[in-house]
């Protein structure tokens, strides 16, 4: 039987997984918004890194899989969970402690520029094409007009949680990057090790911090953290991991730009946050970006065929 190349897979099943990524992670923002009302945000992050660890180490499991236990891939899993998890979640969530979710969700879309910029200045190692920087841009473009007048008129307001999130935004560019480290691992391997790595970090600082057994959470903030856990984490994670491999890390970041009006319109149903009119002008942008960000490079020889 003739085996299929990879470079043949259907790019529809690529763009499908994206938009659900793009799906859980803009959810994020509304649980983390919740879940902060009466958990402190270390205790969160540490509970959600904990949780989404114990679930995937279980799938493992079940899949008859094993962590390696080498010594440098575990440091190379500890590096991915600062940059992935334990620094740009926690400062999102301490973040969103003054900062709406819809806003939280808008400036954290700047993930794919600070992506771009990082691979085109230093890294190189996927081609920066004029084609990409254009989607970067009307991505952008399209960012810029979802957060809309009203949204602009905050900017500069509770500027410490802003700025958190712009720093987030550029540990989860640096995370898409590294993650090319375990391209030879299947996808479920760094993402349990890096989760687990992450908890082993954020744990300890918690207790410390945070005596979470003095604590008197809400049933809605445990069910935000048990859905930010499992759907916009371990499931996340999965999906993260594997369209590194087939969209490369520039590919796989814009979903920032999907997540962007997602995340939106998430938190103005669930929160009550207004979503400007604008944004559906703002989506079509958004759109374009990301197809012109992950579409295939058509070779010469492709074109002269057809």
């Amino acid at each position: 039987m003739t085996m299929v190349p990879n470079s043949s897979r259907p790019l529809v099943l690529e763009i499908a997984l994206l938009a659900l990524l793009a799906t859980l992670w803009g959810a994020s923002y509304t649980f983390i918004k919740i879940g902060v009302e009466t958990i402190p945000p270390v205790t969160l992050i540490a509970a959600r890194t904990l949780i989404a660890g114990g679930v995937l180490l279980v799938v493992l499991r079940l899949r008859g899989l094993r962590l390696p236990r080498d010594g440098a891939t575990w440091r190379s899993f500890a590096v991915q969970a600062c940059l992935n998890s334990v620094f740009p979640f926690t400062l999102i969530a301490w973040a969103e402690q003054s900062v709406d979710a819809g806003l939280a969700v808008i400036l954290n879309a700047m993930t794919p520029v600070f992506t771009f910029l990082v691979t085109w200045l230093w890294s190189r190692h996927e081609a920066t094409t004029f084609r990409k920087f254009a989607g970067v841009m009307i991505g952008l473009f399209g960012t810029c007009i979802i957060v809309g007048t009203q949204a602009l008129t905050h900017v500069g307001q509770e500027l410490a949680g802003q700025l958190a999130v712009v720093l987030a935004t550029i540990c989860y560019a640096g995370a898409a990057i590294f993650g090319r480290t375990f391209k030879s691992l299947d996808p479920i391997m760094p993402a349990t090790g890096s989760l687990i790595s992450g908890a082993a970090m954020l744990v300890p600082v918690g207790l410390v911090l945070d005596r979470p057994w003095t604590l008197a959470p809400s049933e809605t903030s445990v069910l935000a953290l048990i859905g930010l856990a499992i759907f916009s984490t371990a499931l996340a994670f999965l999906i993260y991991f594997r369209l590194i491999h087939t969209l490369g890390s520039l590919g796989v970041t814009a979903q920032g730009y999907l997540r962007a009006p997602i995340g939106v319109a998430i938190g103005a149903y669930v929160l009550g946050e207004r979503l400007d009119s604008s944004a559906w002008i703002g989506l079509l942008c958004i759109l374009a970006g990301v197809l012109l960000m992950t579409l295939p490079e058509r070779s010469g020889a492709a074109m002269r065929a057809t």
